[in-house]
């Protein structure tokens, strides 16, 4: 049997006091228990950026690779070893900017990759520059008259996309945390994580609302399958569907039959986008396991087309290969 401790490390993380990197750590080490037998069988992939630092402050294999292209290494990593847990952290600049065009190729591909986006709305590691989630009209290093650019919501890119996998948490709830990540890792196809988080240095409070207890149920719809979407510190409000649209009403005994019940592995494609798209002031953030269908999976069908069997090297190194006397040449 193994635990969390033997995913830690004596290493202390160079993250700020107070963010919410912390917390995902913790989740991530209390979750790996129950996904993988051995600290062997598990690999970390990060691109750049304050998230991607992950890698050195977890008892696995790591990877930490350049801005944007963390996607492709875990794909060759995966499709070299597909028995490996492969998991990739990265951020909202380094996933969607750069990293933008991996993204949604893996997600149509569906690769058996787990991907958890630290979404903290900005570029924290370069000093505040806007990213491509932050909002509009927001005041930054980059944007000092505020950017006017359109933020991406990640649901709606991913789904979009048909990730088979999306749910989303928010970083100072451990527990939602380790139970999507175990269920990401038991799903077969690519698993997207969006993690709202706080940098307290450059974009602070900037999800106030979900932080306050005294508040914040009157501002998220918690996710479970076979439950009606209720929320409301009372519990009194539903989300309800009319006309195709998702409209919030208080409860009563006359509609309280007709509140939307969440089933994440039904493929209602047009039903999870609208979820996924809900946003303060007019809905509530929607938190938890939002989407997760069944679709052919990339490596899959690739080895059943080739042939391929995995095979494993034994005696073999990183050294070995560097080393070693062959040589590609191109002429």
């Amino acid at each position: 049997m193994i635990s969390r401790e033997d995913f830690k490390l004596n290493i202390q993380p160079k993250w700020c006091p107070g963010c919410g990197s912390h917390a995902i750590l913790m989740a991530m080490q209390s979750a790996l228990p129950e996904i993988t037998e051995s600290p062997n069988n598990v690999v970390f992939v990060s691109g750049i950026g304050c998230s991607s630092r992950f890698p050195y402050y977890i008892n696995t294999y790591g990877f930490h690779t350049i801005h944007g292209r963390a996607l492709p290494v875990a794909t060759g990593i995966k499709l070299s070893n597909p028995e490996l847990n492969v998991w990739v952290i990265t951020g909202d600049g380094d996933l969607l900017a750069i990293g933008g065009n991996h993204f949604i190729h893996l997600l149509r591909r569906n690769i058996n990759l787990k991907i958890v986006l630290f979404n903290n709305f900005i570029y924290a590691l370069t000093k505040g520059q806007f990213s491509p989630t932050t909002k509009k009209g927001t005041i930054t290093k980059s944007s000092p008259d505020g950017t006017v650019e359109n933020p991406f919501n990640v649901a709606e890119l991913a789904i979009g996309a048909k990730c088979s996998f999306f749910a989303r948490a928010i970083d100072n709830e451990i527990e939602l945390m380790k139970k999507i990540f175990i269920e990401a890792a038991r799903h077969n196809g690519t698993s997207v994580i969006e993690i709202l988080h706080n940098c307290v240095i450059f974009n602070n409070q900037s999800k106030s609302k979900l932080y306050q207890k005294q508040i914040k149920n009157d501002y998220i719809v918690y996710l479970e399958k076979d439950k009606p979407l209720i929320f409301g510190n009372n519990m009194d409000k539903g989300i309800f569907l009319k006309d195709n649209n998702l409209i919030i009403n208080n409860i009563n005994e006359n509609n309280k039959d007709k509140v939307i019940v969440h089933n994440p592995n039904k493929d209602t494609l047009s039903l999870h986008l609208s979820l996924g798209s809900m946003n303060l002031p007019d809905f509530p953030v929607a938190l938890g396991v939002l989407r997760s269908v069944k679709y052919p999976v990339y490596e899959d069908i690739l080895f059943a087309k080739t042939g391929y069997k995995f095979k494993k090297l034994n005696n073999y190194s990183l050294n070995k290969l560097f080393k070693g006397d062959k040589t590609l040449e191109i002429k």
